[in-house]
């Protein structure tokens, strides 16, 4: 496993996107002590109520991205729950970002790379010229006039993020 699973471009937001920003901080917590913590122990760092930790780690849960071990208090009768985040989980559910993005890129550098696109100058939408001659060269959602765009910098744009993706995906692929 890598030092950290949010290294990785893409894991903050993923866990962000999961359980808020509180499910970023709980896998700092835990990648610190590389060993299971109790609810208890984050909400104490965290200085939050255990409720609230634990409703973020069961968001975590049901994706697979943490998991519970439950132990019962003998003398109290109740239960402790220690918590694990499955980085390799984490690291799953990114590589499938990765790929999507990928694909979606390619296929609109594809689309840009084959048509003459047109744009306003405040940069509403890329038209393609066939609808361009259609709007009779006026954008359809401000009205101003659509001028040929120069695609040479949007196609580096594309290279370069597209290159970083497949470098992110082969590290990911190498772990997993």
């Amino acid at each position: 496993m890598p030092s950290s699973v949010l290294q990785f471009q893409g894991a903050k937001e993923l866990l962000e996107t999961i359980g808020g920003e509180t499910a970023v901080k709980i896998t700092k917590i835990y990648e610190k002590k590389d060993k299971k913590v109790t609810d208890e122990e984050v909400a104490k760092k965290l200085k939050l109520k255990v409720t609230e930790v634990r409703t973020i780690l069961n968001r975590m849960h049901y994706r697979g991205v943490s998991c519970y071990h439950r132990t019962k208090n003998s003398k109290t009768g109740w239960y402790s729950y220690s918590w694990e985040i499955k980085t390799r989980r984490v690291l799953e559910l990114l590589l499938e970002q990765h790929i999507e993005r990928i694909e979606k890129l390619e296929k609109k550098k594809s689309f840009e790379e084959n048509y003459a696109l047109f744009s306003c100058k405040k940069n509403c939408d890329y038209i393609p010229f066939e609808i361009a001659t259609e709007y009779l060269f006026k954008c359809p959602e401000c009205g101003a006039l659509l001028e040929a765009v120069d695609n040479k910098k949007r196609m580096k744009d594309f290279e370069s993020q597209l290159e970083m993706l497949k470098k992110e995906r082969e590290k990911i692929e190498k772990i997993i």
